[in-house]
């Protein structure tokens, strides 16, 4: 029992140390695979309705690739424009606030002379942003920087449609030959702790996406009516980081408060974009998280940023993009070994009863 307890041990070793040296190529796998488990339920809906599945994977996949170039060709460009008129008016909020914030921040610290001085700020924007030349330019700069990098990333680019068809097709069959390498003796375990961990993924991915998406389209809205010129850029930052609880309502609300008291120059506008966040969480906690998400995930916030920050540094994208589908699947093993932990002798005590406390 040791010996296989150590050779388990030395094989996920040894699987967690080729994962980070191969992570720099597998990313397009990933997306391929995340892409592929979240249409296969439709794909199936429709091969109960009689359509053949080899049809039913092309309507799925062009549904996914419409659906992302859509996203794609309506936001970027409206999320780019914002950030230029973001950095042009930079240096007028950096004079207004050095007029009304600096006196304020020398009589509360005591400190004599500026505290920064906009100029500054314009020289540097003057300097950089028009040899950048707006966010695609400089995505784009960065990539072609080197032949090799460019021939990945077109590689790449192609790779992720052409996998997600072929797991799409394959996917029912993948799954069976990975059920038929079970071993026989422990096929009904595992076979429960894979349908929970489908729960928990399916939960998180298909559920919590578009929650993100709601929450994103809900604050837009709400800011535009408000009247904030940044409303998409700050609504949909606010919406994509809602997957940590709180946090887009945090971040979101303090962002566009800022973002309203700089533009408006006055507070006045602030209750109405608090109100905007509230209603925003009202909605996701009434309506949007029991209906598409439910209560099945059960990820605490911190475990959540612990998993991104943890993935990011050990395997870049590559492990943010695995983060919380490794956590949530750790969350369903982690609470299977609790149930065994209290079910054994070690924990009821040699009569079958709770071990009393030492102290």
């Amino acid at each position: 029992m040791e010996n296989r307890r150590l050779w388990v041990l030395l094989w996920l070793a040894f699987g967690g140390w080729l994962l980070y040296l191969l992570s720099p190529i597998l990313t397009p796998f990933i997306v391929s695979a995340l892409l592929a488990y979240l249409g296969d339920p439709l794909v199936d809906r429709l091969e109960a309705r009689r359509i053949p599945r080899s049809l039913a994977v092309a309507l799925v996949f062009c549904v996914i690739l419409g659906g992302l170039f859509l996203l794609l060709v309506i936001l970027v460009p409206r999320i780019e424009s914002q950030l230029m008129q973001l950095v042009q008016k930079l240096p007028q909020y950096a004079t207004w606030l050095k007029a009304h914030l600096e006196p304020w921040l020398a009589r509360w610290t005591g400190a004599e002379g500026p505290l920064f001085d906009p100029e500054v700020l314009r020289k540097a924007i003057a300097a950089h942003w028009h040899s950048a030349g707006g966010l695609l330019a400089g995505v784009w700069q960065s990539v072609s920087a080197s032949g090799m990098a460019l021939l990945n990333w077109l590689a790449n680019l192609l790779l992720i449609p052409v996998l997600t068809f072929y797991l799409l097709r394959d996917w029912d069959d993948l799954v069976a030959a990975v059920q038929a390498l079970l071993p026989r003796g422990r096929v009904a375990l595992i076979s429960r702790l894979a349908r929970e961990s489908d729960e928990v993924l399916g939960a998180f991915l298909r559920g919590q996406l578009a929650v993100m998406f709601a929450l994103g389209v809900i604050y837009t809205t709400g800011l535009w009516a408000v009247g904030l010129d940044f409303a998409l850029l700050i609504g949909m930052f606010a919406g994509m980081v809602s997957f940590v609880p709180y946090l887009g309502l945090i971040l979101g609300a303090l962002v566009a408060g800022m973002a309203a008291i700089l533009q408006f120059q006055d507070v006045s506008e602030l209750p109405w974009v608090v109100a905007v966040f509230v209603i925003g969480q009202v909605i996701e906690g009434t309506v949007l998280t029991p209906r598409l998400v439910g209560e099945r995930i059960g990820l605490h916030p911190v475990a959540v940023i612990f998993a991104v920050m943890a993935g990011g540094q050990l395997y870049g994208f590559f492990g943010i993009l695995l983060a919380l589908p490794v956590a949530a699947v750790a969350m369903v093993l982690l609470r299977h070994l609790v149930e065994t932990w209290r079910a054994s002798g070690l924990y009821q005590g040699a009569e079958g009863q709770p071990m009393p406390d030492s102290d």
